[in-house]
């Protein structure tokens, strides 16, 4: 198996460095634009095999499409992060020519590679990958569900004194700050929901904790996050390449679950070899249904921005 990460920034390299570890691949490459910088990235990483013991191989290359050829699962991460003040949305202009150029040059050399797209805005780039490129919606995943409901699990726990690993707790929607929702009514902690462990604003303050999560370590270091969004797309990788068939929240193609269609947006999707094979449908309430239907406008609305760029 072989896996390509695009963009060996602060995501890039420990999505890199997670999928290695986890010798989810034989060959991990890691490309970037910038002279020598996926290289001494790789070299750094490939130094601590002996200390940790996996014996996957990550090369890093500058530029050089032709070394991801045979990819079976691309990693899109780059364009310019967030910035304290920016929205995802501000990124779009930038990212949207970036998305599509490294979609394009990846196609060429993996024809059959499924795509994983954590460049921001993720929702409004995932659709533009898929749109652009032409190739099978399951082959185009978007990772920003498994990180958001990763941190709703955090805010849980914390509420709660628990293992997040005990919780079940899932987000969908946009990966957006006004346009996720944490589904607390649907979340249990082994079984038993937390609705009725927690008080009303003590579920309140999850939720809205949960929403600003991104904007939140934004403010504190100065940039995007970048140890659980890797740690997201590695469990998207381990999914796919060991067809282990999760239940994942992640940004696909909806063409009329959730009564939507012509979007891209966060939902519960099984993944495994082909990519996304199945999105699950959760019963939701007539409030969650309205949410959720403002959410895929806020999307499309960003949407729309591409045929204007």
């Amino acid at each position: 198996m072989k896996v390509t990460v695009v963009g060996a920034g602060a995501v890039g390299a420990t999505c890199a460095d997670n999928i290695a570890r986890k010798e989810l691949a034989e060959e991990v490459v890691l490309l970037d634009i910038k002279e020598g910088f996926a290289e001494g990235k790789a070299i750094d990483m490939m130094q601590t095999s002996a200390l940790l013991g996996f014996d996957s191989k990550i090369k890093g290359v500058t530029n050089d499409y032709s070394a991801t050829a045979g990819s079976n699962v691309v990693v899109i991460t780059s364009g310019i992060p967030r910035k304290p003040g920016m929205t995802r949305e501000d990124l779009i202009g930038t990212n949207a020519g970036i998305v599509k150029g490294v979609t394009e040059n990846i196609l060429k050399h993996s024809p059959e590679a499924i795509i994983i797209v954590v460049s921001n805005p993720m929702d409004t780039m995932t659709y533009l990958a898929l749109k652009s490129s032409g190739v099978a919606k399951n082959r185009i995943i978007g990772m920003g569900g498994a990180l958001d409901s990763s941190r709703f699990k955090y805010y849980l726990s914390q509420a709660l004194g628990c293992s997040p690993a005990d919780l079940n707790a899932v987000v969908i929607g946009g990966h957006g700050d006004t346009t996720m929702i944490p589904l607390i009514k649907h979340a249990t902690w082994n079984s038993k929901p937390v609705s009725s462990l927690l008080s009303e604003e003590q579920q309140q303050k999850v939720v809205a904790d949960t929403m600003v999560g991104g904007a939140t370590l934004t403010k504190l270091i100065g940039t995007s996050a970048w140890y659980a969004p890797g740690a997201a797309v590695a469990n998207l990788v381990e999914s796919i390449l060991r067809d282990e068939k999760k239940l994942i929240p992640c940004c696909v193609s909806l063409e009329g679950e959730y009564g939507h269609d012509d979007v891209a947006i966060g939902v519960p999707v099984v993944l495994g070899k082909n990519g996304w094979e199945k999105i699950v449908e959760f019963e939701l309430s007539e409030d969650e249904k309205a949410q959720f239907a403002k959410s895929v406008e806020a999307v499309k609305s960003m949407n729309s921005v591409l045929g204007e760029i």
